[in-house]
């Protein structure tokens, strides 16, 4: 995906850099970099049952306090 922009006759440099960055707005560029830079590896399928067993005896937890009346 390369974006090409050429100096138009009489152009000046600053609005070249204007019709460049144009270009890369629309072309979805800066946002496809951006997703890249901040993406998270996937967890690790022991951390995934781990994460899952916290919540489960969370959730059991205070289902029985819910039951006791102490929330």
């Amino acid at each position: 995906m390369s974006i090409i922009v050429k100096k138009r006759e009489g152009e000046s440099s600053g609005s070249l850099i204007f019709r460049f960055t144009k270009r890369i707005k629309q072309g979805g560029i800066i946002k496809e970099f951006k997703t890249r830079r901040f993406k998270h590896r996937p967890l690790s399928r022991v951390k995934r049952k781990r994460s899952a067993i916290y919540k489960h005896q969370k959730k059991s937890e205070l289902e029985k306090a819910q039951k006791l009346g102490l929330v």
